[in-house]
């Protein structure tokens, strides 16, 4: 018994068993594609799905590796009769279905150039829509570009460095040596999904939910450039393709919760958002409470990450077009911000700072009567910091919700309620620290009709002067432009009314 296995483990491997390692033995007949091993490493940080299995389609073979043999040089769609270029076509394709390593400069440059020009040649040629592609074309189209951009990510940098305290806005970004056949692969796929050629009916089958999702985890690349053409990519898919529009919003949800709770690493955060941010402006009122619960559970929480800063601009304009759609979400925003509100953290505290100064600009006066008690508290913790950021709070932001007049107005009808709140306390306390601080974060409440500030309460003389200075440009403007000029009544319109909010808040202070 022995030696019948000692024998079975040296039997020569048969020619079926040669090919299951992408060998094929000389003068074999084989024409047929090489079939190859997939190696994925997985990363803990890296998202990314390894390249998907690609079938046959109508006996044209899809190869993932370069040949032993020299690639055919093919001639243009010009050189061609019209009746051919659709042959041609896939057979461009099929070339540029070979993975060639980029990081070998010195290498199969031939080969490179001619895979590069074949894409180039494939953009034009759906550019120009001569002639609408085929609709087995168009699946092996989708099939080339699946083999060339879904990839296994390289590892992130800190992960090659092995600095995990390396600060992800610090960390120098990452430039893909493959990006010049990338970016055609890209501009392919683009073109294709914005033609008016394309009929949706037939192109989601072969960009379907699968394929969507492996473009989301591409938005972990760190090359930015990458990131740039998935954005417009994804941007567009979502408005050509109406059925995939609740499926992107929940994969992008899904990216969110791992990134705030798990790894609090994602290159393409501020991408993703700036997508959502086109995707809100074009909610429907009354707003659907799914879109509410994405506010609550995915944008405000996105406020929790320390690398914040990295995307802040693009999340404070989300938040600002759920407020100026719904204005009963302000009081769940201010809410919100309060909640995540860091205690450390300067330079974050001075982004809250400002994304709440453009809350409170699109914030109605019912809604800021809710929050103002632990808003006020939470801004006179501001004035109290002994880091003089949150002091200063720079040039912009020094307001702290106090723009409009209507929200001082509450806050001194109601001066009462807010009980320990002690803003003026607070402020002289910084003054007697920084000047420089007390004069930048003086409470500027009136904007054009003066100043409140809180050493010397308001004064009287100075808003009475305002509102006759305006008065005496409204009558100057009538002179020049005529008793029946819009322009004219429209001030004196403006001229009334701040005479009216400033004699409330005068009669206000005298009574209290």
């Amino acid at each position: 018994m022995f030696h019948k296995f000692k024998k079975l483990g040296h039997r020569k491997l048969a020619k079926s068993d040669g090919t299951d390692f992408g060998y094929v033995p000389p003068g074999s007949g084989n024409s047929g594609p090489v079939s190859t091993f997939n190696v994925v490493v997985n990363h803990a940080s890296r998202g990314a799905a390894p390249a998907p299995a690609v079938a046959n389609s109508g006996g044209a073979g899809i190869a993932t590796a370069v040949p032993s043999g020299t690639i055919e040089t093919l001639p243009s769609f010009r050189d061609v009769p019209v009746t051919e270029r659709q042959s041609l076509f896939l057979r461009k394709l099929q070339i540029c279905c070979f993975q060639i390593d980029m990081s070998e400069t010195l290498k199969m440059v031939r080969e490179k150039e001619i895979k590069r020009q074949s894409l180039s040649e494939l953009v034009d040629f759906l550019q120009s829509g001569s002639v609408k592609i085929t609709e087995s074309n168009q699946e092996e189209m989708i099939k080339m570009i699946s083999v060339n951009i879904f990839r296994c990510l390289p590892p992130a940098s800190h992960e090659n460095t092995g600095a995990e305290n390396v600060e992800p806005e610090e960390e120098e970004p990452y430039l893909d040596p493959a990006w010049p056949h990338l970016q055609l692969v890209y501009e392919l796929l683009l073109r294709y999904v914005v033609s008016s050629d394309t009929d949706t009916k037939v192109a989601k089958r072969y960009i379907d939910h699968l394929f969507v999702l492996r473009l989301l985890d591409l938005f972990d690349s760190e090359d930015p450039r990458e990131r740039e053409y998935l954005k417009t990519i994804l941007h567009r898919i979502y408005g050509k393709f109406m059925v995939h529009r609740p499926f992107i919003r929940k994969a992008i949800n899904n990216i969110f919760y791992r990134f705030i709770y798990e790894t609090e690493r994602h290159s393409g955060i501020g991408e993703l958002l700036e997508i959502l941010g086109s995707i809100i402006n074009g909610f429907a009122l009354p707003m659907k409470e799914e879109h509410k619960l994405f506010l609550v559970r995915a944008l405000i929480p996105l406020h929790k990450p320390k690398p914040i800063a990295l995307y802040h601009q693009q999340l404070s304009y989300c938040i600002i077009q759920f407020v100026e759609k719904d204005y009963k979400l302000a009081d769940t925003v201010i809410r919100g911000l309060l909640k995540y509100w860091p205690v450390t953290n300067c330079q974050k505290e001075v982004l809250f700072l400002g994304e709440l100064e453009e809350v409170l600009e699109a914030t109605q006066a019912a809604e800021f009567q809710r929050c103002m008690v632990p808003l006020f508290r939470q801004i006179a913790r501001c004035l109290n910091s002994s880091h003089f950021q949150p002091v200063c709070a720079g040039d912009h932001r020094c307001n702290l919700g106090f723009s409009r007049p209507c929200h001082l107005y509450l806050w001194l009808r109601h001066r009462g309620e807010l009980g320990g709140v002690d803003l003026q306390g607070r402020l002289k306390q910084a003054s007697e620290e920084d000047d420089s601080c007390v004069t930048r974060a003086r409470l500027i409440f009136f904007g054009p009709f003066g100043a409140f500030d809180l050493h010397l309460g308001i004064n009287t003389f100075f808003l009475a002067s305002r509102f006759f200075a305006l008065v005496l440009c409204s009558m100057l403007s009538s002179v020049i432009g005529g008793f029946f000029c819009v322009v004219p009544a429209t001030v004196w319109g403006l001229s009334c009314s701040a005479f009216w909010q400033t004699f409330d808040l005068v009669l206000v202070l005298d009574q209290s």
